[in-house]
Parts: structure tokens; C-alpha cells; sequence
């Protein structure tokens, strides 16, 4: 599990931050971890579009899937295969964001152990591939972002901006839960959660963050925003789309 966790994940990660590193005139590590991330959020933006789609489309239904709840509440397997029907018929894959999910944990890991262990600013030569080794670096890498912060070390700033930044990021792709009349166990779990992923995460956020190096939550903040902006992105994609479908054709 080691050698593909290093194979998949750590090394390439090393590697690429060298690589922004040395075609920086200033080597700022920090600099180059917000360069980088938004490298990696690229790569995944067509998955990370996919997975916005999806939630905003559920978000559409979830009218229709509450029925569906209330009609089936006695009979869970039906309430299933109702569900599952929907889904179907509007061509919407409800799992699609957990590939996005799944693969951005070993990222943080990567990044994560990158700083404990030590990978910068000292370069690890024994971990670069052949044409990364041929770059050179002009100085020692900068572990102060701007001059500002050690992004070897936990950054209580970052921390606030990574729970501001959560926050917001998470009114964006979560709407709050609608009161109901007579609230079943179901309904309170489901408030429940709505409640901590809209504002105990964010706190939860920042008390790790004062646990993890500034690089890492550098690298939170940068994906929160980049969240931001493409969730913004895609609404107006897909508010012009529904303009363009329920237009009328003009007529020759």
C-alpha cells in the first residue's frame, strides 16, 4: 500500500511542486502549492463538474424524491427502488462525486507527509524523475509565503481563512434542510447533519488546520475557492443552457 501510495500520489505530488518551484524566479513553496493546486483542480474539473451537475439536479428534485420518502416511509427497499427510479429517468448519477472525493484524501496525505517528513525546503533528489532533476532551482525554496508565513508550520491566519472559506464553500453546495410538521427519526438525522456539515465542519476545519502545516492548508483554502468559483461557473453554464432549451425556434 506504501509503494502505490508513494507511486500514485506522494512522489508525483514532490515532483510537480519542484517543478512550479523552479520556474518561479522566487521559489515561494506557498506560492507554488496555490499554483499547483489549481493545476490539480483543473485536471479534475471535468469530474468536479460532473459532481456540481449532479448536486444541483438532485437539488431540483429533491421536491419529488421527499414524496417519494413520505409515500414509502414503511417500506424502506421500495423507498429504494423509487428513488433509484428517478434518478434513471432524469440521467442523474448520484455516486459520481465519490471518485472526486476518494481521490483528493491521498492528496492531502501526500501533501500532508511531504512537509512532516521534511521534503522542503531541502530537496529530496533521490525522489525526482529524470527531467526534473536536469531543472535548476535558482535559490533554496522560500517556505514564507510572501515573506509572511512559515508554510512549514501550522498558521493560525490560514486556519480562519480555511474555516471562512469551508463555510462558504459549503452554502454554496448544500442547501439547509426544510422544517417539516411531525419530524420523524430520519428527518431529525437528516436536519442533523445539515446542521454540522454547514457549521461545525467549518470549525472542524480550523481546529485541524492548527494541527497541519500552512502548505497543506494553503492548498484547503485554494481548492475551497477554486469550489467557490466553479459552482458559481456552473449555475450560470446551466441557467443559459435552460434559457437556450425552453427558447422557442424561430420559424423560417
Amino acid at each position: 500500500m506504501s509503494y502505490i501510495f508513494h507511486l500514485f500520489f506522494y512522489n508525483p505530488l514532490y515532483n510537480g511542486l519542484i517543478i512550479f518551484l523552479s520556474y518561479l524566479p522566487h521559489p515561494d513553496v506557498g506560492l507554488a502549492v496555490i499554483l499547483f493546486t489549481v493545476f490539480i483542480k483543473l485536471i479534475l474539473f471535468p469530474l468536479s463538474k460532473q459532481a456540481v451537475r449532479t448536486q444541483m439536479e438532485i437539488k431540483e428534485i429533491e421536491p419529488e424524491l421527499a414524496k417519494v420518502r413520505e409515500k414509502f416511509k414503511e417500506n424502506k427497499e421500495q423507498q429504494a427502488r423509487e428513488t433509484m427510479s428517478i434518478y434513471k429517468k432524469r440521467g442523474i448519477n448520484p455516486f459520481s462525486s465519490f471518485f472526486l472525493v476518494l481521490i483528493q484524501v491521498p492528496i492531502i496525505f501526500a501533501l500532508y507527509f511531504i512537509f512532516l517528513k521534511g521534503g522542503l525546503p531541502s530537496i529530496d533528489t533521490s525522489l525526482l524523475y529524470g527531467f526534473v532533476n536536469n531543472l535548476s532551482l535558482h535559490t533554496l525554496p522560500n517556505m514564507h509565503f510572501l515573506g509572511l508565513f512559515d508554510v512549514s508550520k501550522p498558521q493560525i491566519i490560514l486556519g480562519a481563512l480555511a474555516g471562512i472559506s469551508q463555510f462558504i464553500q459549503v452554502q454554496f453546495s448544500i442547501p439547509p434542510v426544510k422544517k417539516v410538521d411531525n419530524p420523524n427519526f430520519k428527518d431529525d438525522l437528516a436536519r442533523s447533519m445539515n446542521i454540522q456539515m454547514r457549521y461545525i465542519l467549518p470549525v472542524f476545519i480550523f481546529l485541524i488546520s492548527l494541527k497541519l502545516s500552512g502548505a497543506v492548508t494553503l492548498y484547503w483554502i485554494t481548492g475551497n475557492i477554486f469550489t467557490i468559483a466553479q459552482e458559481m461557473y456552473m449555475r450560470k453554464v446551466i441557467k443559459k443552457e435552460r434559457v437556450f432549451s425552453i427558447a422557442p425556434t424561430s420559424k423560417v
